[in-house]
């Protein structure tokens, strides 16, 4: 009933029962069994004290309820109080019976024989004793067993409950995780939902455990001046043991929930960046086999312009993949420094990323070199050529009839002589500096027609040496000037002078 001893010893209570002797020996034990489980460790620990009522019965009843007990209590036992039976002849029997039988009981506690249940008032204070026995401890057995059935379901629960988390907690620890970005995330779907049942079910335990605790403790919470008594508080205990058992499970579920929703979350991340990673890589890979199809560097001045063009194109169509590649790496790089478990997998993707980038960066820098010089040969070639042709259309245009004069080869002089000035501007430097600048890129082909055109200025040149030395002999043959002769004085009349005749 929840009654203590002086100095804390439950009381249990075996009251008038004509059937007492006729319940099976299993169900005693497991009523007495229970019994003695239900108080604390410590409280147990101080030993039980029995009451057992046969004032209405008989010696024979009080020899076999003591037989029983002292061959089944499971428990330490400090005292038993026998109410013996009230007739005077019974009562007789009993004290000679317990003399006599004494032994045979196999206790090594005192049997305590009482008259009425004011004796046991000497004993046990009127307050830890049921109206039954003229105590004031109030007791409804229905209340006591729908609490006991309340907690023991309620412990059975939270066992129930610390089992499934157990279960599920060895279940994530041994799932391996998936390699596909699709499976990854089912998983982390399905587990997510599993732990969100079972946050569910704590939360309705929970509540269970608080409802029962308000039920226990309702009579305080009804009136002030009552109390709770020590079973009653025990219990109140035991259900307080149980949410805390609770709260400590699911902070502990919680923390390994954390860690492995971490990791199956970056688990998703490592295969979205995998999969990412796999696409730009094809997509880096493609451009720069397309790039290193740019092997030709041009023959003519509108091939390199339009190998320019198709090269700015293939730069331009980069521009995606690369934007793609550095925003992956850097994503990467993020993972990385928010402590990922993969980081030996992740980096060298992410310096490879980069490298792929600086690659294709630096041969679109070098092909733009490359196309830029060859341009510029080209266009020096194409110049060149212009002014052999041009040079070569001068010569032939200066009609030959009016070089002969001095004044028409002194015009043509002239005229050669400003075309040769725009020599520097049109003509190809050097033959050794023109193969040091454009050493890198002379092939063959180019090399054969460079040196063609070469031979050509040489040619040209050499042409205008020789017509400047012709005209400028022309220029210089001057007609002989005739001299003044001044008239010879006549001869005197008387005088004349024999004459002479002069050559024409």
């Amino acid at each position: 009933a929840g009654g203590r001893g002086k100095d804390g010893a439950p009381i249990i209570t075996f009251p008038e029962f004509s059937g007492f002797s006729e319940i099976p020996d299993e169900d005693f034990l497991n009523v007495v069994t229970y019994l003695t489980s239900i108080p604390s460790l410590e409280a147990a620990s101080i030993g039980f004290i029995i009451i057992i009522d046969r004032r209405r019965d008989k010696w024979s009843a009080v020899k076999a309820s003591l037989t029983r007990i002292a061959g089944a209590f499971p428990g330490n036992l400090q005292l038993v109080f026998v109410l013996r039976p009230s007739r005077f002849i019974q009562r007789t029997i009993a004290d000679i019976g317990i003399k006599l039988y004494r032994d045979d009981f196999k206790m090594k506690v005192p049997i305590i024989m009482l008259n009425s249940v004011s004796d046991l008032h000497g004993y046990i204070d009127k307050s830890q004793l049921t109206r039954e026995l003229g105590g004031t401890l109030e007791y409804g057995h229905s209340q006591w067993i729908h609490h006991r059935t309340a907690i023991e379901n309620f412990a059975m629960t939270v066992k129930t409950i610390a089992q499934m988390l157990q279960t599920f907690g060895t279940d994530l620890a041994e799932t391996e995780l998936p390699n596909d970005v699709q499976c990854t995330e089912d998983l982390l779907s399905a587990h997510t939902d599993h732990h969100s049942k079972l946050k569910d079910e704590l939360k309705l335990a929970v509540k269970q455990g608080a409802t029962l605790l308000t039920c226990i403790r309702e009579p305080v919470t009804r009136s002030a001046n009552s109390k709770l008594s020590p079973d009653e508080l025990e219990n109140v205990a035991t259900v307080e043991r149980l949410l805390a058992q609770l709260d400590e499970t699911e902070k502990a579920f919680d923390q390994f929930w954390t860690k492995h929703h971490l990791k199956l979350e970056q688990c998703l991340q490592l295969r979205h960046f995998e999969h990412d990673f796999r696409e730009v890589k094809l997509a880096l890979d493609n451009l720069m086999e397309a790039q290193a199809g740019f092997a030709d560097i041009g023959d003519s001045v509108t091939r390199v312009e339009h190998l320019l063009r198709e090269q700015k194109q293939l730069e331009e169509k980069g521009q995606e993949p690369l934007e793609k590649a550095q925003s992956l790496a850097l994503h990467g790089e993020q993972l990385i420094q928010n402590n990922h478990y993969a980081v030996d997998s992740i980096r060298p993707k992410c310096v490879e990323l980069r490298r792929i980038c600086d690659d294709f960066t630096n041969e679109t820098k070098k092909k733009y070199d490359i196309l830029g010089k060859s341009l510029e040969l080209h266009k020096q070639l194409d110049k060149a050529s212009q002014w052999c042709e041009a040079g070569i259309y001068l010569l032939a245009s200066q009609a030959v009839d009016k070089c002969q004069s001095q004044e028409g080869a002194e015009t043509a002089l002239v005229e050669i002589e400003k075309f040769l000035v725009t020599a520097k501007e049109h003509q190809l430097s050097n033959p050794k500096e023109f193969y040091n600048q454009f050493d890198m890129i002379l092939t063959p082909e180019i090399k054969a027609n460079a040196q063609r055109i070469l031979q050509k200025l040489d040619d040209v040149q050499e042409m205008f040496d020789k017509r400047q030395v012709s005209l400028k002999k022309l220029a210089a043959k001057q007609t002989r000037p005739v001299q003044p002769v001044a008239p010879h004085p006549e001869s005197s009349p008387k005088r004349a002078s024999p004459k002479i005749t002069r050559p024409a």
